[in-house]
């Protein structure tokens, strides 16, 4: 019996050391959540991803600048490395392809320069080799209190924010032309979602790993969908269930000796597969 419970003593004991890393994956999880939504019910899955990847470049750059180039930490900041290269990435994405080039292609290449981009500038930032791991694969048993704070600000704005204009944002995001009609501003609702979806992936990149980033992004909103009725509610379902799996994936990772990237990844996956066999155990012919 003591055996089975020194883990949990563990935990409870070490529950400062945790307390940030379990605080920020819930965060991210909720506001990722949220705005999964719009993503899964957009077909605008694997923009997260190239999005995650061109943050994971950001940072990477960000020690490469201060190592190699002497660049003061305040001005090559990790964080906002993240932001510049995800929010360039965001606005190649927002515009639409000219010529034979096709949304999808641009993706794809935004995904492969992150990825390969990181690796790349990570043989030469030795120094910070586990930094790049943990940007690739998520490795969030430690985060900064800096970093915890952030995510958590930007979390509780955006939520809020995603709640006041929820109406317009649904509407705007699938009845475009509808939404002209009734005079709602559509290229701001539109800028506004990607925007969030840019910024938020940036900040929650440098604390949690693209892995978990992409996965609270998705699957989330997945299992929302699956169960709610109405965009709405899909909405709260997402955060909550985005929450659940950062605090979740955590504690599996604990108990389990696992990643923590990845345990924060297959108990969003899990929350998604069961939500999606209830759906399908239950149909409802009201379903949104």
């Amino acid at each position: 019996m003591p055996d089975v419970m020194q883990p949990l003593l563990d935990f409870l004991n070490g529950w400062e050391l945790f307390r940030d890393p379990i605080l920020c994956g819930m965060g991210a999880g909720a506001v990722l959540g949220m705005l999964g939504v719009f993503i899964v019910l957009r077909r605008m899955v694997f923009i997260s991803a190239a999005l995650s990847q061109a943050a994971g470049l950001g940072v990477a750059l960000a020690f490469f600048a201060q190592i190699h180039l002497g660049i003061a930490a305040s001005l090559a900041d990790p964080r906002l490395g993240a932001l510049v290269l995800t929010l360039l990435a965001a606005g190649l994405l927002r515009k639409e392809p000219k010529g034979r080039l096709s949304r999808e292609g641009l993706l794809g290449m935004a995904y492969l320069v992150g990825a390969a981009g990181t690796l790349m500038v990570g043989t030469r930032i030795t120094q910070e080799a586990h930094d790049i791991q943990a940007i690739l694969f998520g490795t969030g048993v430690l985060v900064r209190p800096s970093d915890t704070a952030w995510v958590l600000v930007t979390a509780l704005v955006l939520i809020a924010l995603m709640v006041w204009w929820r109406r317009g944002l649904v509407f705007s995001s699938f009845d475009p032309d509808g939404a002209k009609v009734r005079g709602l501003p559509v290229s701001f609702l539109a800028g506004f979602i990607l925007v969030a979806i840019a910024f938020t992936v940036s900040i929650a990149t440098r604390a949690l790993g693209a892995l978990p980033v992409f996965a609270f992004s998705v699957l989330p909103a997945m299992a929302a969908i699956a169960l709610a009725r109405n965009p709405t509610a899909a909405m709260l379902l997402a955060a909550l269930f985005g929450a659940l799996g950062g605090v979740g994936g955590y504690m599996l990772a604990f108990f389990g000796d696992f990643p923590v990237g990845a345990s924060q990844s297959v108990f969003c996956a899990l929350l998604a597969v069961l939500a999606l066999s209830a759906r399908a155990l239950v149909p409802s012919p009201k379903h949104a």
